[in-house]
C-alpha cells in the first residue's frame, strides 16, 4: 500500500493531534451553573472516619496541653493538727492520653467518644494552720505535687447541617467524667497527703472535667470557624473556578457520611449555561470496588461537559498552524499532486491551517470508558501579498475513548481515536481530491509519528456529501 502524501499525512496528523488536545488541556474560562443541583458526591467510609477521628484526637490533644485549671482554696479539718487553710496553685494539665476513640454517625448527629483517657497534672500547694498547744504558732509549708487522672471518659455529639453552600458545625452535646485520681506530693507532713485527697479530689476532678468540657467547646467553635470560612469556589485562574457549594444536608449512616456539592466549572463572569450540558444522573452514589477505602469521590459527566464547554467558549479550541518542522508542507507547491486546482490558482504561495471546534466536546461516560466526539472546522489558508485568503472549509468529527487511573498520587489515563469523518463544507478551489489519502492508520514509535491512510470516496454534486470516513 502506498504511502499518503506528504501533506495529507500532516493534514491527518494535525487534526489527530487536535482532537487529542481537545480532551486533554485544562480549560481557562467557564460559566456558572443553577446552585441547588449536585454533580459531584463525596463519601467518607468508617476507614475515613476513623482516620478523621485519630487526626482530630491528636490535633485536640495538641492544642489542649498545656492547660491551666483555677486555683483552688479549701478549709479542711485534720485530726490532731486542727483547721488547715490549703491553697492548690498552678494547676496545670501537660499530658493526655487516649487509649481508644471510636467516632460513630448517626441520625441525631455524630458522636465522638474517647474512653480510658488519663491525663497528668503538676501544681503547687500550701498549707496554713496555728499550733494552740503551747503558745499559738502559725505553722506553714508548701511544695510541689504531681496528679494522675485515670479511667476518663470523654464525649461529644455534634450536628452536620448545609447553611447557605457551606457547612454548619455544632455541638448538641459534650461531656467528661473523671472515674480516678491519685495525687503524689512533693514533701510535705505525714498528715497531708490523706487531707489533701479528702479536700481536694473533687474538686480536682471537676475541675479537669470542666477544662476538658470548656475546651471541647472551643475546639468545635475553631472547626465550625474553619468550615465556615471555606471558599464556595476554587479559583482555577484568573478566569475560571470550580464551584464547590454544598448542596443538601449531609447524609449519615451508620458507617459512613456522604456529602455533595454543585461541582461544576464556572466562570468569574457568572453566564449562565444552557442546561443541555446538566443532565445531571439523579441517582449519583459513590460505587467503590473496595468498601475499605477512605474516600469516594463521584463525578457526573456534567463536569466534563461543564469544563469542555467553558474551554470551547474562552475560545482556546483554536490553532493555527503555520510552523511545522518541514516549512515546505506550507507551501501550495506540495499541494499540487493533492489539490492540483490550488497550486493553479495560487503557486508557490505559502499556506496555513485554522483548525477550531465548532461545538464543545461532548462527553459521555459508560461503565468501561469515557467517550468524548469532537465536532471542528479545518480551514485552508492561503497568504498571498500580505493577504490570508480562506479557500476551503472541511467539516471534522472525531470520536474517541479514554480511560483514567490513578497512578501513584497522579491521575493519569489514556486517550484513542475510535472514528474520523470528513465532509467539504465548502471550496472556493473546486471539488477536493480527498480520496488520494487511504485507510489511516497512525504508527507510533520511538520519538516519530507515522500516518498511514485508505479512504472511500463518493463522487456527488453537492460537495456537502463529499464525504471520507477513516476506520
Amino acid at each position: 500500500m502506498a504511502s499518503p502524501p506528504a501533506p495529507a499525512a500532516l493534514l491527518l496528523l494535525l487534526l489527530v493531534s487536535s482532537f487529542l488536545i481537545s480532551l486533554l488541556v485544562v480549560p481557562s474560562q467557564s460559566r456558572s451553573q443553577p446552585a441547588g443541583d449536585a454533580f459531584t458526591s463525596i463519601l467518607i467510609s468508617q476507614n475515613g472516619l476513623d482516620f478523621v477521628k485519630d487526626l482530630l484526637v491528636t490535633k485536640a490533644i495538641a492544642s489542649a496541653v498545656p492547660l491551666r485549671l483555677p486555683d483552688i482554696e479549701k478549709s479542711q479539718k485534720i485530726p490532731f493538727v486542727g483547721n488547715v487553710e490549703m491553697v492548690l496553685s498552678d494547676i496545670t494539665i501537660y499530658e493526655i492520653g487516649v487509649s481508644s476513640s471510636h467516632l460513630r454517625p448517626g441520625d441525631s448527629g455524630v458522636a465522638l467518644v474517647a474512653s480510658g483517657t488519663t491525663c497528668n497534672l503538676s501544681m503547687n500547694w500550701f498549707y496554713s494552720y496555728k499550733n494552740t498547744w503551747l503558745v499559738p504558732v502559725e505553722v506553714s509549708d508548701k511544695g510541689g505535687a504531681s496528679v494522675q487522672v485515670e479511667g476518663m471518659e470523654v464525649g461529644l455529639t455534634v450536628g452536620l447541617e448545609n447553611q447557605e453552600g457551606t457547612l454548619k458545625l455544632s455541638l448538641m452535646n459534650s461531656g467528661c467524667h473523671v472515674q480516678d485520681i491519685s495525687i503524689k506530693l512533693d514533701g510535705g507532713a505525714a498528715w497531708l497527703y490523706q487531707g489533701m485527697v479528702d479536700a481536694f479530689g473533687a474538686q480536682i476532678a471537676s475541675a479537669v472535667e470542666n477544662a476538658i468540657t470548656k475546651k471541647l467547646k472551643e475546639g468545635i467553635s475553631k472547626l465550625d470557624s474553619l468550615l465556615q470560612s471555606l471558599p464556595k469556589e476554587v479559583h482555577v485562574d484568573h478566569n475560571a473556578s470550580l464551584n464547590v457549594t454544598f448542596v443538601n444536608d449531609p447524609q449519615l449512616s451508620s458507617s459512613s457520611i456522604g456529602f455533595e456539592i454543585n461541582g461544576l466549572f464556572m466562570g468569574r463572569q457568572n453566564e449562565i449555561l444552557p442546561n443541555l450540558y446538566y443532565h445531571r444522573n439523579q441517582h449519583l452514589s459513590v460505587l467503590c470496588r473496595d468498601p475499605a477505602k477512605m474516600l469516594g469521590i463521584t463525578l457526573d459527566e456534567a463536569v466534563f461537559n461543564s469544563a469542555s464547554s467553558l474551554y470551547y467558549d474562552a475560545k482556546f479550541m483554536h490553532w493555527t498552524v503555520d510552523k511545522v518542522p518541514d516549512q515546505s508542507l506550507l507551501n501550495t507547491a506540495e499541494w499540487r499532486f493533492l489539490i492540483p486546482q490550488l497550486y493553479k490558482k495560487y503557486p508557490n504561495d505559502d499556506m496555513d491551517l485554522n483548525i477550531s471546534l465548532s461545538s464543545p466536546p461532548e462527553i459521555r461516560i459508560s461503565e468501561n470508558n469515557i467517550d468524548a466526539t469532537v465536532y471542528a472546522d479545518l480551514i485552508i489558508d492561503v497568504l498571498e501579498a500580505g493577504e490570508v485568503i480562506p479557500v476551503a472549509c472541511i467539516s471534522l468529527v472525531m470520536r474517541g475513548s479514554g480511560s483514567v487511573k490513578i497512578l501513584q498520587n497522579n491521575l493519569a489515563g489514556s486517550v484513542k481515536l475510535n472514528d474520523f469523518a470528513m465532509s467539504l463544507k465548502w471550496s472556493n478551489i473546486g471539488n477536493l481530491r480527498i480520496y488520494l489519502i487511504q485507510d489511516a492508520d497512525i504508527v507510533c514509535s520511538a520519538s516519530t509519528i507515522t500516518v498511514c491512510s485508505d479512504v472511500s470516496y463518493a463522487e456527488a454534486g453537492n460537495l456537502k456529501n463529499l464525504s471520507m470516513r477513516f476506520l
